[in-house]
């Protein structure tokens, strides 16, 4: 089960990683720079993530190296989709940033109700305090536009 977590939350970093990342690029065509907020609640999104990630494929038995290189093709992938949304912003029909920015909060709403959150809860000793952290990890995301 370990080899489902780790490869299910490396595939949805690359389902949210690669939107969010077409975001970026367009948002730094469109207003000349990215905001602080969204760069800090894309980086606290995605730590965890690549923790837990990590984590379930280091005890799925693959390498240092294996799960590096996996991080990797993400990365790439991610500035590839920046690059990809920063030339294309003038031609995206308009909706698109909405669409890409739906689509990469499905992706990761998926994974945190299917992987993140029952290995947490599993990992925890099934305390019941996950769903309020988890909670207050979204406040602190949302809350984090009126702060920068």
């Amino acid at each position: 089960q370990q080899s489902d977590v780790g490869g299910a939350i490396l595939l949805g970093a690359v389902l949210d990683g690669v939107p969010e990342s077409v975001v970026i690029g367009i948002s730094l065509l469109e207003s000349g720079s990215v905001g602080v907020a969204f760069v800090l609640a894309v980086f606290i999104s995605n730590l965890p993530e690549g923790l837990s990630g990590s984590t379930g494929l280091r005890k799925a038995g693959h390498s240092g190296r294996a799960i590096l290189f996996m991080w990797t093709i993400v990365c790439v992938a991610s500035a590839a989709a920046a690059a990809l949304g920063f030339a294309a912003a003038d031609v995206l029909p308009d909706g698109t940033v909405g669409a890409l920015q739906a689509f990469a909060a499905g992706a990761i709403l998926t994974m945190l109700a299917d992987t993140m959150m029952p290995e947490a809860f599993d990992e925890s000793g099934h305390r019941p305090w996950i769903g309020l952290v988890t909670v207050l990890g979204f406040a602190a995301a949302a809350l984090l536009q009126f702060v920068a």
